[in-house]
């Protein structure tokens, strides 16, 4: 489980296809976070299972499913990735509940930096109704709120304080990039067990 709140942000040092996947090789920067091996760290909103340490970069496999539902599979070597690791018992929730579990990418529309720092991403083929109207989304990683949902359009904006910019690579991002989305794990329950018991789609 992970709140969203970046921790830090780390570059890809490689990306090797292997027979089960991914090889994913990364630099986690000036971070001081020492992980042991087998703790899960979120990359860009992914949630991956450390499985080696070389000369001080972190090594992850990601398998097929993991590379069909996240931008993970288009990474290049040099690009910033958003890194927070696992909540422990007694941490604060400074986001929302983030599961790591990524629902699938979505597309960046436009970036209008005008009045204010405002991301249209659609996310055609994912599920708008986990998208609420001032509710919680996780993008590559980043808690925020949701500022306007188009349901027929199938597309949702955010706004990015200054803070946000400097602290993740939101900020790196441009029309037609694509995007880890996650929805609320709450809002999914909620729906989903609504469904079932009612039999009906919501």
């Amino acid at each position: 489980m992970f709140t969203g709140i970046v921790q830090a942000m780390g570059t890809v040092v490689s990306v090797t296809k292997t027979s089960d996947g991914l090889r994913l090789v990364m630099d986690p920067g000036d971070w001081d976070h020492a992980p042991s091996l087998g703790d899960s760290i979120a990359h860009n909103g992914c949630c991956l299972t450390l499985v080696a340490i070389e000369d001080g970069h972190w090594v992850y496999e990601a398998i097929p499913e993991t590379i069909v539902k996240t931008t993970i599979g288009t990474w290049t070597p040099g690009q910033r990735i958003n890194l927070e690791r696992s909540l422990r018992m007694g941490d604060g929730l400074d986001g929302h509940q983030v599961q790591g579990h990524v629902d699938g990418v979505g597309t960046i529309l436009s970036v209008d930096d005008a009045d204010e720092y405002r991301i249209r991403i659609g996310i055609a083929g994912l599920n708008m109704k986990w998208m609420v109207p001032k509710g919680s989304i996780c993008i590559d990683g980043v808690s925020l709120t949701l500022a306007a949902v188009n349901d027929d359009e199938q597309w949702v904006e955010v706004t990015l304080i200054p803070e946000t910019l400097a602290r993740t690579n939101l900020g790196d991002r441009t029309k037609a990039d694509g995007v880890n989305i996650e929805g609320d794990v709450l809002v999914k329950t909620i729906v989903t067990t609504m469904e079932r018991m009612q039999g009906i789609s919501v």
